[in-house]
């Protein structure tokens, strides 16, 4: 058996058990999750020193780098944040190497494989046809937006069942899943495969009202 497994994945169940239960004073790693927003509401997820909070199945894809960085590199993985969020706006700069694929996801169900949940892919030159700003299987983005390793800035607005991705500012995705495929869930990064590398920074969350109108004015989008 492998020891160092079983320790995150019993941590990773007690600390799903604790979301549910609503008693997320303590994570995985026994410290505080980050509690207090900003002037506009928007909580940093990633202190650029450890990886407090977060949660995965397959802990050897991740690390810090020198410049505080985010760093996945390695066989698939993905890290999840300890909250589940609804309404919400998800953010973070990103940067990959040449055939890199990663991906942010939101709405996302804790477990191990690839995750049930809504994905904006972050990809640029793999073999993968849907790229950065995709909504994954739902929105199509063929064309390529970004360099490889070139920093940019993803940010995705979900609410109700409307999702918004924005690359650079620039809105990319605007859709409305008749469906409501997903409709909470966690938010998690993706390390993709072998040879991939990517980097995240200024991962912030800002949790949005259930009040459909009230979230798109904080949001700053236009009734759809």
């Amino acid at each position: 058996m492998n020891t160092t497994r079983s320790f995150y994945q019993v941590g990773l169940l007690l600390a799903a058990l604790c979301v549910s239960l609503a008693c997320n004073s303590q994570t995985i790693s026994g410290k505080p999750t980050p509690r207090t927003p900003d002037e506009k509401g928007w909580i940093s997820l990633f202190d650029g020193k450890t990886l407090s909070g977060w949660m995965t199945f397959d802990p050897h894809a991740w690390s810090i780098s020198s410049k505080g960085e985010l760093v996945g590199k390695g066989a698939r993985s993905h890290l999840f944040s300890p909250n589940t969020y609804r309404n919400m706006e998800f953010r973070a700069e990103a940067k990959l190497n040449h055939r890199g694929n990663s991906g942010m996801y939101f709405r996302a169900k804790l477990g191990e494989g690839w995750p049930n949940g809504y994905e904006a892919q972050v990809e640029n030159t793999s073999s993968d046809p849907q790229r950065t700003g995709s909504l994954y299987n739902f929105v199509k983005i063929g064309e390529q937006l970004i360099e490889d390793d070139t920093w940019w800035n993803q940010h995705i607005i979900a609410i109700g069942n409307r999702i918004i991705i924005k690359v650079n500012g620039k809105v990319v995705v605007d859709f409305v899943d008749e469906n409501n495929t997903w409709s909470e869930g966690h938010l998690a990064f993706q390390q993709h495969d072998p040879g991939s590398i990517v980097h995240y920074r200024g991962i912030q969350v800002r949790s949005l009202p259930d009040s459909k109108d009230a979230a798109l004015a904080i949001a700053g989008i236009d009734s759809k």
